[in-house]
């Protein structure tokens, strides 16, 4: 869910169970439900027909209960009938606790909105300045109505989970999380060098030495996770973010949860270019589809292009990996195609997939794997990148975020400031009264993600 907090995310379009009949049979009612609690939101949600909003005011009008999805009715814990009875505000915050404590929004004397960073998977991401510390944070705002419309609050609960337990040099940590009336927010430290697919995209294609460093980094958060029970389910460049000395931290667990060693996992979901064919297939899966997701990125960085073009469904991906035969090309060293192929081996019980094993391959023969000493050296290449005056755009990926401001979205009046310029130097308009945009621009590049 907290999609590439500190760089661009323009690929944040998760696909989600959707089923339009569905849809229509209570998206109408959806606005009276939280009309009856005092909220409301935004009419794009809810696509109302017209003839369906007269209905929707004929009922309010005879004070009968909207039609209410039956996953929101089970969260309540009501029935229909006693619906306007039971179901108040504190009712909707209680129902995200105690993962979300609820809280006061932080007004202007803590915390100024610097810029938009990105749109995320449900909501926008913002940088922030804690004017107290003097420190840059990114906040994830995510109105509940989404959450709660999605059927993702256990999921959600399930990120903050998950990210409480993980503190490790090469893992983006959760700084705070909270709720208000609306929406909840999820804060994380801001990395102004960005994220690793921009870089990819600059340079078209990493050198073995660099890519060297940055397996043998995943590699040790993979481990580290796994050995939680933690399983990441969207390793890809795009979640990867860089420290100011160009060095990795795996980011974005909105789709983690906690496996134990032997548990298996069903949900189809991640970055399909990235998913491993037992996810595509519907599982049972378990931590080694991480592995997979690693193998995936590492012939791209090298390579310059995804082994595997996308196709536009997960079923029609299953048959192409399924027969694809990931040769790797000769400009690979002998060593990189070794461990590339035993990453994307089809088998997930023969796959490499252990950190003990992965760290001892002839690849990273002569590296050191202590991380106090990996995080000495600069990666040159980034910090190099990182002054090239096109990265900004880039970064941006087609967001066009200087000319596409937010308007009109309330989000607990959370701050506005005056126009400030952002990490890249452009100048942003204020954030008053934000709107988050419903479709965001479509992002160049070939990638497609799915949680079906």
């Amino acid at each position: 869910m907290f999609s590439t907090l500190m760089g661009a995310d323009g690929s944040k379009n998760r696909k989600r169970p959707t089923d339009r009949q569905k849809d229509k049979h209570f998206s109408s009612g959806w606005r009276g439900f939280f009309s009856s609690v005092g909220l409301s939101i935004p009419a794009g949600v809810c696509h109302l027909a017209p003839a369906a909003l007269r209905l929707r005011q004929h009922q309010m009008l005879q004070n009968k209960v909207p039609d209410i999805p039956d996953h929101v009715l089970r969260l309540a814990g009501v029935g229909p009938d006693k619906l306007r009875a039971e179901w108040s505000l504190p009712g909707f915050v209680a129902m995200f606790l105690p993962e979300f404590p609820h809280r006061n929004v932080p007004g202007h004397e803590h915390f100024q909105v610097l810029s938009y960073i990105a749109k995320g998977s449900f909501g926008p991401i913002l940088k922030v300045k804690d004017k107290a510390k003097q420190k840059m944070y990114a906040v994830k705002v995510i109105p509940k109505s989404e959450i709660l419309r999605l059927g993702v609050l256990e999921q959600s609960k399930e990120e903050v989970i998950v990210q409480r337990q993980v503190h490790h040099p090469f893992v983006h940590e959760l700084q705070d999380c909270w709720q208000t009336q609306r929406h909840i927010y999820i804060m994380c430290d801001y990395c102004s060098t960005g994220d690793l697919y921009t870089y990819w995209q600059l340079i078209g294609q990493f050198t073995e030495d660099t890519v060297q460093v940055f397996a043998a980094e995943l590699g040790c958060a993979l481990g580290f996770l796994h050995d939680l029970g933690i399983i990441h389910r969207d390793v890809k460049m795009e979640n990867i973010l860089l420290t100011n000395n160009g060095h990795l931290r795996l980011a974005d667990f909105g789709l983690s949860r906690r496996l134990e060693r032997g548990g298996r996992a069903f949900t189809i979901c991640g970055t399909i270019q990235y998913m491993a064919p037992e996810v595509l297939s519907g599982g049972p899966y378990n931590h080694a589809a991480d592995w997979w997701s690693l193998g995936i990125l590492l012939f791209s960085l090298v390579n310059g292009k995804f082994p595997v073009p996308p196709e536009p469904d997960h079923c029609s991906m299953l048959r192409k990996v399924r027969t694809f035969p990931y040769e790797m090309p000769l400009s690979f060293s002998s060593h990189l195609s070794l461990l590339i192929t035993e990453l994307l081996c089809k088998t997930p019980s023969r796959r490499l997939r252990t950190f003990d094993r992965f760290k001892r391959h002839a690849f990273f023969h002569g590296s050191t794997f202590d991380m106090v000493l990996m995080q000495r050296q600069p990666v040159e290449v980034i910090l190099e990148l990182r002054e090239r005056p096109d990265r900004a755009d880039k970064a941006r990926r087609g967001l066009m975020l200087s000319l596409q401001p937010l308007k009109g979205f309330d989000y607990d009046s959370l701050l506005s400031p005056p126009a400030t310029p952002d990490v890249q130097g452009h100048t942003v308009s204020p954030l008053s009264g934000l709107t988050l945009p419903l479709q965001p621009p479509q992002q160049k590049g070939p990638r497609r993600e799915v949680f079906v």
